[in-house]
């Protein structure tokens, strides 16, 4: 009987933080967001990294509307150990209204994470996201490369809401 309220504690442990969608706390999520401009293709700069993505490289993120009014991601990568693309498909909706970049996105089942876009381009030219801990975060870019005051900018910004950015892997792009 004590094993299985273990594995219950287990499992209600890990289910609530695989359905956490709050941003982490004193993280700031851009408000005055729109969707249309967000959408379509993202290169990956940067990110820490997480088994679902370790070892990819020319990851690309694209949006794009679904007719639920959600959001469909599509994530791919390069996985030079297989010697193959790599594709995952995703869902997001918004966690409140649409105008506060804060969503909430599943890869698997009815299992959501947070996706919370703290730090954006005036012109959606690159973003800075995060999970619902800060142990997810991601450099995006509409290109391959980003300029080093751009990133140094974000790096700070990163750095100034607590993650670790000496742990970020720079994904290799063409």
């Amino acid at each position: 009987m004590r094993i299985w309220s273990k594995i219950s504690v287990i499992i209600t442990a890990l289910l609530s933080v695989a359905c956490s969608v709050t941003p982490p706390d004193n993280i700031k999520v851009v408000n005055n967001f729109e969707i249309n401009r967000y959408l379509g293709s993202w290169y990956e700069i940067a990110r820490l990294d997480h088994s679902f993505e370790s070892g990819l490289e020319q990851v690309t993120a694209n949006y794009s509307l679904r007719d639920d009014g959600g959001i469909k991601v599509i994530n791919r990568g390069f996985n030079p150990a297989k010697n193959r693309w790599q594709q995952s498909e995703g869902k997001g909706y918004f966690t409140g209204p649409t105008s506060r970049a804060a969503l909430k996105v599943s890869f698997f089942g009815p299992f959501y994470g947070g996706y919370n876009v703290i730090e954006l381009d005036k012109d959606y030219g690159y973003a800075l996201v995060c999970g619902p801990d800060r142990s997810y975060l991601w450099i995006l870019s509409r290109a391959p490369k980003l300029d080093e005051g751009v990133k140094q900018h974000l790096l700070e910004t990163a750095q100034r809401y607590g993650f670790d950015t000496s742990k970020l892997v720079w994904v290799k792009q063409p």
